[in-house]
């Protein structure tokens, strides 16, 4: 089990003891204190309203005890993202739960503005609820709602806008217009402070109160009994979502089920992208400088995005991810362009890098960014993704629709153009561009699933012909990326691993039972890891542009326990599975990296890469052991 983690004095709650709330549309955190303190609106990218994550100063909004802090418990209600926290102080208790509203589908009247997958059911009311119930004795409620514009750049202002104190609107005093409005209503009387409008009252036995923070068209609830029927329809929305799923009936179905929640939260409904994580510059290294916004579609998690998708039989948001990825595929003009490491959740193609030096940054690590420079970077895995991505979605369907073929057909091109060039690789590193092995296989997975596509589509001279090149990729492979041990090393020429490299038995370029596949699966299990946990890479070996120390990537520690499995180390794989589990957030969720010697969660959170390999690696697991007893085994996915 991890070592608990060190005491905090900063003032920042740990990463890993947020709690994560989502409606499709907007996410936010929430701290253990009942506060949000990450929020931005109307889109995960937008700028943010509340940013105390960032900086104590730049806004937050809480309801709670007043002069408490430290709850009794706090869970997710069993099967979807409502939080519920429950507070003992000296003379009560009290419990309050959190939702993004989900509600039956709205635009009736006229076309959304921003959808472009075909409309579900249900959908976002753009209205962050919270309901309050005293169970035992008396409780003084506190509730504080301080809006900070535009990553705290801006300033905001109250206004009454019911007919009493039921009611107020805070709006950006610099630009009224450019920022959204926030309606806060509620059955509390509300004072306006400065930037502030508060609310505090006793609470006994019995009593209800609710708060509903609006910045959409929908009217927010007059009463607790309405508010009440919204909180109960979002959780009918959220179980109904996750009863779609297969989820095996084993001890770890709840990691699995609140590993899909977290990945359905992290995608943005309109357009089917899927964030890569919440947030933006939450630290990799306590106080560094590895902080990045992660608030984009990187195409990368496309495969493994449809890997944990499929496997768990959610379909409809594999479908709608893939529908965003072959829109991205295309220009104005329908024809085939080449894609891009990431995108905006509406497709934006350019993610300008900026920092804002003028937030203190999570316990102090700076700078803190805004956008992502890695947008327009050479990275020659992207082809091999699509094309695994492309072969994982028509496999079922035994043919490869017409429109798509133009698409694969680009990528495959491009492969061939490029794989023998340096690149950033999958790290996406700051530093000289190397011919990294990962992005050499990758290459290899775009011809190896190009001449297969091509085949099921009748274009058997493309199959020929990218079959003979897939094979020479592999001997360049093999010739140049496996030193004298038959390990695969991070780049030609260079002895150093990569967690990367643990790929190799998962897209199929060897077989697991090759001497090469268990020699590199088990040099990065003994010598790539601090106490048990995968490190991506040496920082001291990979000239990866950055300075300082990092965590270990949680889903390189996932990939290992698949690959473990493939090479038939099961029981190493369970016990290595075990202890990751063990370092789950106290809600289930994860960061990107975890800190070995605390069990810190680090870097942005929740993190949709690690959740997805939490997928693959369990169904792994829970698939080996059942085949060990039948005599056999079916990996979580198979080419």
């Amino acid at each position: 089990m991890p070592a608990p983690p060190r005491a905090h004095h900063s003032g920042f709650p740990p990463i890993g003891e947020y709690g994560f709330l989502s409606d499709c549309e907007t996410t936010c955190l929430i701290a253990p204190n009942g506060a949000v303190e990450w929020m931005c609106v109307p889109r995960p990218d937008s700028p943010s309203v509340f940013a105390a994550i960032l900086d104590r100063s730049a806004g937050h909004f809480r309801i709670g005890p007043y002069g408490q802090t430290v709850p009794a418990a706090r869970r997710y209600l069993p099967g979807g993202l409502i939080l519920e926290t429950t507070w003992q102080t000296e003379t009560g208790w009290l419990t309050v739960r959190d939702a993004l509203v989900m509600g039956p589908w709205h635009n009736t009247e006229e076309r959304s503005r921003t959808h472009r997958r075909t409309p579900t059911d249900w959908d976002a009311e753009h209205m962050l609820l919270r309901t309050v119930k005293c169970v035992s004795g008396t409780v003084e409620l506190e509730l504080t709602c301080e809006p900070a514009f535009d990553y705290h750049r801006k300033s905001a202002a109250w206004d009454y806008s019911g007919k009493v104190y039921e009611q107020a609107t805070a709006y950006c005093i610099e630009s009224p217009d450019g920022e959204p409005q926030l309606t806060l209503t509620t059955n509390l009387r509300l004072g306006l402070e400065g930037r502030e409008a508060r609310a505090r009252t006793r609470m006994s036995e019995g009593d209800r109160a609710y708060v509903a923070l609006s910045w959409g068209d929908l009217a927010a609830p007059p009463s607790y009994d309405e508010a009440a029927e919204k909180m109960w329809q979002t959780a009918e929305c959220w179980r109904q979502w996750i009863t779609i799923g297969r989820f095996p009936d084993h001890p770890w179905r709840s990691y699995l089920q609140r590993s899909a929640l977290t990945l359905k939260g992290l995608t943005y409904a309109p357009t089917g992208a899927l964030l890569a994580a919440a947030t933006t510059s939450l630290p990799e290294t306590p106080g560094g400088e590895r902080n990045w916004d992660y608030r984009y579609a990187w195409i990368r998690d496309s495969t493994f995005a449809l890997w944990g998708l499929y496997t768990l039989g959610l379909d409809r948001e594999a479908n709608d991810f893939f529908a965003f990825i072959s829109d991205m595929g295309v220009n104005d003009k329908g024809e085939p362009v080449s894609l891009q490491v990431m995108y905006g959740v509406g497709g934006e193609k350019t993610l300008t890098e900026a920092e804002l030096g003028h937030l203190t940054g999570y316990e102090g690590a700076r700078p803190v960014r805004i956008g992502n420079g890695a947008f327009d970077q050479q990275q020659h895995d992207i082809w091999g993704i699509i094309l695994d991505s492309v072969y994982l979605h028509v496999r079922s369907r035994n043919q490869v629709p017409e429109s798509l073929w133009p698409l694969l057909k680009r990528q495959v091109e491009e492969a061939i153009d490029n794989w023998r060039k340096p690149d950033r690789g999958i790290w996406e590193v700051r530093g000289a561009k190397q011919h990294f092995t990962s992005s050499k296989v990758m290459c290899w997975v775009a011809l190896d699933r190009g001449a297969k596509l091509a085949a099921m589509h009748g274009e058997e001279e493309y199959a020929a012909r990218w079959s003979g090149i897939a094979t020479e990729i592999k001997e360049d492979i093999l010739a140049h990326g496996v030193d004298d041990r038959g390990v695969f090393t991070q780049r030609y020429g260079d002895p150093a691993l990569d967690a990367s490299l643990l790929l190799v038995p998962l897209m199929r370029f060897l077989p697991a039972d090759d001497f090469r596949v268990r020699n590199t699966v088990l040099a990065i299990a003994d010598e790539l890891t601090e106490d048990g946990l995968v490190l991506r890479y040496r920082v001291h070996e990979t000239d990866d542009g950055l300075s300082g120390e990092e965590g270990s990537f949680t889903i390189c520690s996932f990939w290992l326990v698949s690959a473990l499995v493939e090479i038939g180390e099961v029981r190493r794989a369970k016990h290595l599975l075990e202890r990751l589990l063990g370092f789950a957030s106290p809600l289930e969720l994860y960061a990107e990296e975890i800190d070995p010697r605390t069990g810190r969660h680090l870097g942005n959170f929740p993190q949709a890469f690690t959740h997805l390999a939490l997928i693959n690696a369990v169904v792994h697991v829970i698939r080996a052991e059942e085949d060990q007893e039948a005599g056999s085994f079916s990996p979580a996915h198979t080419h």
